[in-house]
């Protein structure tokens, strides 16, 4: 059964996974858009140009990987609302300016007039009325030592070599920027209270909770267009 349908979730929608290394957003991508027949848009990491030199020398590479970043989002947010929505985004744009170039400002790893350039950039491209928004953003949470647990098991080479320190402030860091993200509306979900991977039915309760949270959402986008 197509759970959109059930559920009736609209066919143009867009739904975009947040979280940190290792939660599983490329699962939760996957597994969803099975389950509502939306197609996928994954972060493209194995063709980035800078992502092993960034690893190897954060303070040489920081800006040129999020110009990279915000250049490659940017161009596939405009790809997706031009099909017309029906997508499942692994991670959003909102992640590079709000954790990524912050951090490394802020830890000297990237210099004041780079970031000054980039955050520019970003406002100019991103945060304005005519950028198309996803929907709903899906941010996938754990603690902190599930979510090492799972880099240790899973992750590309270069992130379980990376010092435990950087996972940490990572976590610490996505938990601040979630809590006080206002783009799109947000809908949390615990590593824990499910398993795709074992269990494929799992999927099911959690398209029912999005299906909840966006009509809802849509209701009082429309109490407040009527109220102006």
């Amino acid at each position: 059964m197509n759970l959109r349908k059930k559920y009736n979730i609209p066919n143009d929608a867009v739904l975009t996974i947040a979280g940190t290394v290792g939660v599983g957003k490329s699962t939760m991508t996957k597994a969803l858009a099975d389950a509502l027949d939306f197609r996928t848009s994954f972060e493209k990491v194995d063709t980035n140009p800078y992502l092993d030199k960034f690893y190897a020398d954060f303070e040489r590479w920081s800006f040129h990987l999020q110009v990279y970043f915000l250049a490659e989002r940017f161009k596939e947010q405009k790809k997706i609302f031009e099909y017309g929505g029906g997508f499942i985004q692994d991670r959003s744009i909102y992640e590079d300016t709000g954790i990524f170039a912050k951090m490394h400002f802020e830890k000297g790893t990237m210099s004041k007039t780079d970031y000054e350039t980039y955050t520019s950039l970003f406002d100019a491209m991103v945060m304005t009325p005519y950028f198309p928004h996803p929907d709903l953003v899906i941010y996938l949470e754990g603690s902190f030592e599930d979510i090492v647990d799972r880099i240790q098991e899973r992750g590309r080479p270069m992130e379980q070599q990376t010092p435990i320190e950087y996972w940490k402030e990572m976590h610490e860091r996505y938990e601040t920027w979630i809590n006080n993200f206002n783009a799109c509306p947000v809908l949390r979900l615990n590593i824990n209270e499910y398993d795709i991977m074992q269990d494929k039915n799992s999927i099911e309760p959690i398209v029912e909770k999005i299906s909840r949270f966006l009509h809802h959402s849509e209701k009082l986008k429309r109490r407040n267009i009527s109220s102006i």
